[in-house]
């Protein structure tokens, strides 16, 4: 399973980024974990200056916009 946090403050886009992830692993099978961490001290902990942000087991994969379909599905697919 991975686990997956999107970084950001609840805003909008945070949202969408959080439901974009959850609903692309139902589509491929990946079982996740998705939460949603809006502590600014964790953030920036990641480095992330422009949220949302996406970090998977760990490892920040991406921030500053909704991610594209396809790098999620790259994303999921790399275990």
């Amino acid at each position: 399973m991975k686990i997956i946090k999107v970084l950001g403050s609840g805003c909008t886009k945070c949202e969408k980024t959080a439901e974009i992830m959850t609903r692309l692993a139902a589509e491929v099978g990946v079982e996740v974990t998705v939460m949603k961490e809006t502590d600014p001290a964790a953030i920036m902990g990641y480095g992330v200056m422009s949220t949302p942000a996406v970090v998977i087991d760990e490892q920040l994969v991406h921030s500053g916009s909704i991610p594209h379909r396809a790098d999620v599905e790259a994303w999921l697919a790399s275990a």
